[in-house]
């Protein structure tokens, strides 16, 4: 296919390259130029936050019902352009057209749902006596400042965007310049079905400019930011300057808690096809697999089996199961972290190398017996690699799951009931899959705790961080 040509999106108008700096969008499977695509300066970032603060004014007017008929509408918008969506965002970060294809129906089932959300944006009166009359209601916090990355390209600026919208806000979105067309492609399927242009901007460029300039405007009102840990708490402060609300998505370290009662066979099956998605580029991938010692080995050697069959090639193949890593960073960081592993006592027991010279393809990698001391261990790895260390028992195997600061997902695999309960209390995670990797839903809460982040998106929680409450009390 033809990738599309770029540009930004302020007030309905596509703002092209013209005289701005531009960043070169690469095919992750060729390594060559696909795009060109314009980074703002100051002056478009102060036109967007003018367009944004108007578009503010219109949309916390609108109905639920004019709410809900441009999100429906969008998404069926999207479900229609699925295969020209899906093929856009494989060219541009690599995953398979399978999961791509996944990835379109997702946003087009958020934004199902919150078009049925925003006719439950409910208040309540408060009972008081000689007729006083004491109301709470919920209204739009207002502009929101939103950052989406690129692993997921199309689902997380569906995120960005759909709960603002439902909310009645307007929404100015930076998401990343690796994959900008999945994003743009999002936003028209919203302003096609009927959202006012100044409702949602689209910019894009150097980050921390972009950042401060944003949070540095009194326009803003909430920050959404998925991403990084030491970029969260940068932007956090950032935040804090003009006392702007936050959503944070942050890092992970997944773990996966793994019993000797456990189906072992039919977690595995699920347990690596998870792990490799996306070339294990995935907030919530799990990670470190922490495994009962009578069943590790066993555990070790059908995970290592598994990941040498997958087929790893260009997205766009019908035929790959794990497409190249986003961009030229990863193969080189993941390498190193596999490097220091084995030097400090790992063993590899799979993969551990780049693919060819053309794109940037990795082995499926799976590492055991792994020390604490191992960077790996305590660095987020997002990439596709596989911890796998043998483990005494459960107490053991809870401590090591809460012993790092972050808590976004974790997983565990277990037959005894009693246990499953005893887990979902005693993990730190803002999510926690037993027995399923499936942990992620339009009506579910998505978000993490400690260093992975606080609020949530996805679900009522997803909307009411959107919200402000006010009480009204008449005499």
């Amino acid at each position: 296919m033809t990738y599309p040509e770029l540009s930004m999106v302020i007030g309905g108008e596509k703002v092209g390259v013209a005289h701005r700096r531009t960043h070169a969008v690469l095919n992750p499977a060729t390594g060559a130029v696909i795009g060109q695509l314009p980074l703002a300066d100051a002056a478009d970032l102060d036109r967007a936050l003018a367009v944004a603060d108007e578009g503010f004014r219109i949309w916390r007017k609108s109905t639920p019902m004019q709410r809900a008929a441009v999100l429906s509408g969008a998404a069926a918008l999207l479900v229609q352009r699925q295969e020209e969506i899906a093929r856009a965002a494989t060219l541009e970060e690599g995953k398979t057209i399978g999961e791509t294809r996944i990835e379109v129906m997702m946003v087009a089932g958020l934004f199902n749902f919150y078009a049925g959300e925003t006719q439950r944006i409910y208040g309540r009166t408060l009972p008081r006596p000689d007729g006083q009359r004491s109301t709470v209601t919920y209204e739009p916090v207002g502009p929101v400042a939103a950052f989406a990355p690129w692993n997921f390209p199309i689902a997380n600026p569906g995120r960005k965007l759909g709960a603002p919208i439902a909310a009645g806000c307007s929404v100015i979105l930076k998401p990343a310049e690796e994959s900008p067309a999945s994003a743009l492609a999002v936003l028209q399927a919203l302003l096609d079905a009927g959202l006012p242009p100044q409702v949602a901007q689209v910019v894009f460029g150097v980050p921390d400019e972009v950042s401060r300039h944003l949070l540095g405007s009194p326009v803003i009102r909430k920050l959404s930011f998925t991403g990084s840990t030491v970029v969260g708490k940068h932007l956090a402060k950032l935040a804090a300057e003009n006392c702007i609300r936050t959503t944070m998505e942050l890092g992970g370290h997944g773990p996966v808690l793994v019993f000797a009662d456990a189906d072992i066979e039919r977690t595995l099956d699920i347990a690596v096809g998870h792990k490799y998605r996306n070339a294990g580029q995935v907030c919530v991938s799990p990670t470190r697999f922490l495994v009962e010692e009578s069943v590790f080995e066993r555990f070790r050697d059908g995970f290592a089996a598994r990941a040498q069959a997958i087929t790893v090639g260009d997205g766009m193949d019908e035929g790959s199961r794990m497409g190249p890593m986003a961009n030229p960073r990863r193969p080189e960081a993941i390498e190193a972290l596999v490097k220091d592993a084995v030097a400090a006592g790992a063993k590899l027991n799979a993969g551990g190398k780049r693919i060819g010279n053309q794109g940037f393809f990795f082995e499926p990698t799976v590492i055991s017996e792994v020390p604490l001391s191992a960077r790996i261990m305590n660095e987020e790895p997002f990439g596709p690699v596989a911890i796998i260390n043998p483990m005494p028992g459960e107490e053991a195997m809870i401590a090591e799951a809460n012993r790092l600061p972050y808590g976004l997902a974790a997983y565990c695999w277990t037959q005894d009931a009693a246990r499953q309960k005893r887990l979902a209390r005693e993990l730190e995670a803002g999510m926690v899959g037993i027995n399923t990797v499936a942990i992620g839903a339009s009506d579910s809460p998505f978000g993490g705790v400690k260093w992975s982040g606080h609020g949530a998106e996805d679900g009522p929680e997803g909307l009411a961080a959107c919200l402000v409450t006010k009480a009204v009390h008449e005499g």
